[in-house]
């Protein structure tokens, strides 16, 4: 276990990013019917998000084990030591998809963000919300460097 905190205690965590085409909020156990959708509806864009080992999603991913993922994800959230959004459509009925900030194994970088969107919105959104996501980190968070692993290296170092 880290002896240093994934964030500052008197970091104010943020529990909402607005853009036009979307909005962020905090992953919690009870958007589970929506997260399966996208989750099942993107299994084949979505292997190997988490690198080349990782096995998620499965093809048979049961609801109740995604349920099981977003109430670790959910508690993590609580504990501050990872955060995990949900990438709603902006009347927040449709889960668009899913962002995630770890503390990251590597020496050189604070943190590693990941960020997907279900495959049946993927052309039109990808790509802004990984640079809205890419943005607000590096605006809005206490980290100095932070990986995009599969997409680019790293950011810049801030002051």
């Amino acid at each position: 276990m880290s002896l240093t905190p994934f964030v500052p205690p008197d970091f104010v965590v943020p529990l909402r990013l607005e853009h036009p085409n979307f909005v962020l909020l905090p992953l919690l156990i009870t958007d589970v019917v929506k997260d399966y959708d996208a989750v099942m509806t993107s299994v084949a864009e979505l292997r190997g998000i988490f690198g080349p080992t990782s096995d998620w999603p499965s093809p048979d991913l049961s609801f109740e084990q995604d349920l099981i993922d977003l109430g670790w994800h959910h508690k993590e959230f609580q504990r501050r030591s990872s955060f995990a959004y949900t990438v709603f459509d902006p009347g927040e009925t449709l889960c668009l998809g899913c962002t995630y900030i770890y503390p990251s194994a590597r020496a050189d970088y604070d943190a590693d963000a990941y960020c997907w969107i279900r495959t049946s919105h993927a052309v039109a959104l990808d790509r802004r919300l990984y640079e809205a996501f890419k943005t607000w980190l590096e605006s809005d968070w206490p980290f100095r460097h932070i990986a995009f692993p599969g997409r680019v290296a790293a950011t810049g170092s801030r002051s």
